[in-house]
């Protein structure tokens, strides 16, 4: 797909320069926040961070793996269609994990925001990208703009997510130390 400078993916390489770059400097914010949770008094299970932390940084890795697709110099669409292809379909796969994870833990109880941005966000994202992955090949224009589209959603759920769980540990989940009462 890169062999001539007519090639589609040519006109993309600065968005997906941006998209990629991005994703990877979010990947390392999220593990500020993972440090930051440690700190609090009230720490969360295994199951609170797999619900939400862990598909958090599969979601922005998503992200900078669909920017490393399509920047990777095929030597024909259907090798970017198949690798795009296989991480729709495992991402579609790893929803589900993330709906048994999150109602498995019980830290936390999901509203409907969460379930919004934590599952069906993410299934559509990852069902828009298997199917871009299938019509590539004859619909390459509007699936490359689906692509792109996937991977900007990938960075605005995990943007969301993150933001999330930065304010639930600010606002809900650090106790105050205890302070002696002061002598009346």
């Amino acid at each position: 797909m890169h062999e001539a400078t007519g090639s589609p993916l040519v006109a993309w390489e600065s968005f997906y320069v941006i998209v990629g770059s991005s994703a990877a400097a979010l990947i390392g914010l999220q593990f500020v926040v993972i440090a930051l949770l440690a700190e609090t008094r009230k720490h969360s299970s295994p199951k609170e961070i797999d619900a939400f932390a862990t598909p958090t940084i599969l979601h922005f890795g998503a992200a900078l793996l669909v920017s490393s697709i399509l920047s990777a110099p095929w030597p024909s669409p259907l090798g970017a269609s198949v690798a795009l292809g296989i991480c729709g379909f495992v991402g579609v796969g790893y929803v589900v994990v993330v709906i048994r994870r999150a109602r498995l833990q019980t830290g936390y109880q999901m509203v409907l925001e969460d379930w919004v941005w934590h599952v069906a966000l993410p299934l559509v994202a990852y069902a828009a990208l298997a199917a871009a992955a299938f019509t590539l090949a004859r619909s390459v224009l509007i699936s490359l703009f689906v692509v792109a589209g996937t991977a900007l959603l990938f960075l605005f759920i995990g943007i969301h997510n993150a933001w999330d769980t930065v304010t639930y540990i600010a606002l809900d989940h650090v106790q105050t130390p205890d302070v002696p009462a002061e002598p009346g």
